[in-house]
């Protein structure tokens, strides 16, 4: 149907051309204007002869007189109406063939819009699932990949901590071998020099009386073996790190900026708490933090503090304490145990493995607030809003000495657990806490406190 149409109007467009070509050639020959009779369009002589004067000649009718230019405006006149004719024509054909035209384009439109939109909205719904297909495979890799990641990281972590105890462990036996070996080597000096001793004296004795008078100078000197054995046996313990710890803190002086600032593995926010620690302090003074914790609501929620030989546990402020007398002692290395929780209040202290002080009401209903910080050897105090300030800590309260062995459970701990850890001798460096384990949070040393091993 549209093809019929298209053709109907270029036959229209050929006919206005082709008449508007053959008019203005056929003005003088075609056109018979039929306005009279054909006399009255032909020039005559008289018409030609311009200048001559006419015989009248009496003539009973007249008709119009038309020149030569009024046949020719005539003739432009018909002209133009055809004209006008055929194009009033060639428009009316074109608005028949545009009205046909548009009722076609609204029949196709109403036929087949409606399944193109379906395909075009079925495209689209397709090309969504498809994409967020791909998106979720994407992410399902991201989760797998960071699985994996984490599964090597944690295996990692395991193990260096076993190479870290198996260390550990090894450094123990070594020392206690070369403690052995010395042990022997003075006891064998001395048996060879008691034996020396009694040989001479009994080949040169005769009589019973005078042997004792030789045992005199063997006695002094096995007296001052066994000096000589426990001092070794001192100054070794004193260069080395207690209960098989591996590493520890040096506080060299006592400063405004020396601490060590620690990391807990896990937010936490409890009603009962076990704080354990070494420490050697270099001096006693009064009032020496050795742990603290505190938060944007309480700066004093936990302390341990040495007060001159005293040890003093304190929750949630001084007002609620225990306290230990004669605990720590200049030069050397002590184990200390803080419990403490909150039903019926009830705090202890332990010094090296036995429980010296207990007390109950001790913040009894408190709990511990999390998101808190962890300093060893000082404390925020009032000045806990002001952590960007490094200079705001009292030098006073600083602590110097050495520390290792820290550690802090969320939980209290029993006699058992606490006596393991306390052996001078022993691996309890290898108990660690699941708030603070000592070697495994993370702890950043400032003003000068070093890491020693």
């Amino acid at each position: 149907m549209a093809s019929m149409s298209k053709w109907t109007f270029l036959q229209a467009m050929c006919l206005v051309v082709s008449l508007s070509k053959a008019v203005p050639e056929n003005y003088e020959d075609d056109i018979d204007v039929n306005f009279g009779p054909n006399y009255f369009n032909e020039i005559t002589e008289e018409d030609q002869m311009e200048g001559e004067t006419p015989t009248p000649s009496p003539e009973p009718c007249k008709g119009p007189v038309f020149t030569k230019w009024d046949k020719l405006f005539t003739m432009l006149e018909n002209s133009q109406m055809k004209e006008n004719m055929l194009l009033q024509y060639t428009d009316d054909i074109i608005k028949v063939e545009l009205q046909s035209l548009r009722e076609e384009m609204l029949q196709f439109v109403a036929q087949y819009g409606g399944s193109c939109a379906s395909a075009v909205e079925s495209s689209v719904r397709r090309a969504g699932i498809q994409t967020e297909t791909r998106l979720q495979n994407a992410i399902d890799r991201v989760r797998e990949v960071s699985a994996d990641q984490s599964t090597q990281h944690d295996a990692a972590l395991q193990q260096l901590l076993a190479a870290s105890v198996n260390q550990a462990a090894r450094l123990e036996r070594l020392e206690n071998d070369c403690l052995k070996w010395r042990g022997r080597g003075l006891a064998s000096q001395a048996k060879s020099v008691q034996t020396r001793h009694l040989m001479q004296e009994v080949s040169e004795t005769e009589n019973g009386g005078r042997l004792e008078k030789t045992l005199a100078p063997i006695s002094n000197e096995l007296q001052t073996i066994r000096e000589q054995l426990t001092l070794y046996t001192k100054s070794v313990f004193a260069n080395s790190l207690p209960s098989g710890c591996d590493t520890g803190l040096l506080f060299p002086t006592r400063s405004s900026t020396a601490y060590v600032e620690v990391s807990p593995k896990t937010p936490f926010q409890t009603n009962a708490v076990t704080i354990c620690l070494w420490v050697k302090p270099t001096q006693v003074l009064n009032k020496t933090i050795l742990f603290s914790y505190s938060t944007t609501g309480n700066a004093y929620e936990l302390q341990l503090v040495l007060n001159g030989q005293s040890v003093f546990f304190t929750v949630d402020g001084e007002t609620h304490l225990v306290q230990a007398s004669g605990a720590a002692q200049e030069g050397q290395w002590v184990h200390i145990c803080a419990v403490w929780s909150s039903q019926q209040g009830l705090a202890s202290l332990w010094v090296n493995g036995q429980q010296s002080a207990s007390s109950p009401g001790v913040a009894e209903g408190h709990e511990l607030r999390s998101k808190g910080s962890i300093l060893l050897g000082q404390e925020y105090g009032r000045f806990f809003r002001h952590l960007s300030i490094p200079d705001t800590f009292d030098a006073e309260l600083a602590f110097t000495g050495k520390m290792t062995g820290v550690n802090m459970w969320d939980r209290v701990l029993d006699s058992k657990e606490i006596s393991q850890q306390a052996r001078l001798d022993g691996s309890g460096c290898g108990i660690r806490g699941n708030v603070v384990a000592w070697g495994v949070s993370d702890i950043k040393p400032k003003g000068g406190v070093k890491l020693i091993y």
